[in-house]
């Protein structure tokens, strides 16, 4: 039924001026503002609607998921932007990375958070 329709994710923010600032600015992301919301513009024409709720609640899982060629340096460069990542004991190292691929339990993932307190995560695959 749904297999040639075009469809999009979306999530919400408490601030959309924040979240254009953060997600064009700091992530580098293409981004483009309309009277209903933000549209983040992914590799391969994947987009995503970023849309303002007063009410808003952060999502408590990942809603974004980056993936790099190298872990360390984007989370180095994610930390000279500002970027605090999150730690979880027993799975993050000192910079915030849970390394499964040198123990072969999925990806290198580091979660950090957008300013609406959503979760998101830059990861390499083996």
């Amino acid at each position: 039924m749904f297999k040639d329709t075009h469809a999009f994710s979306g999530f919400s923010v408490n601030d959309l001026a924040a979240a254009t600032a953060f997600y064009g600015e700091v992530l580098g992301v293409t981004t483009s503002e309309s009277p209903m919301g933000l549209t983040l513009q992914l590799a391969v024409g994947t987009d995503v609607f970023v849309y303002p709720k007063s009410d808003h609640v952060p999502a408590t899982f990942t809603i974004l998921n980056f993936v790099v060629a190298d872990i360390d340096q984007a989370v180095d460069q994610l930390v000279a932007q500002g970027i605090v990542f999150e730690q979880y004991a027993g799975l993050t190292d000192e910079k915030g990375i849970a390394r499964g691929i040198t123990v072969q339990r999925g990806p290198d993932i580091a979660w950090f958070k957008d300013p609406a307190g959503n979760i998101l995560s830059v990861l390499k695959n083996a």
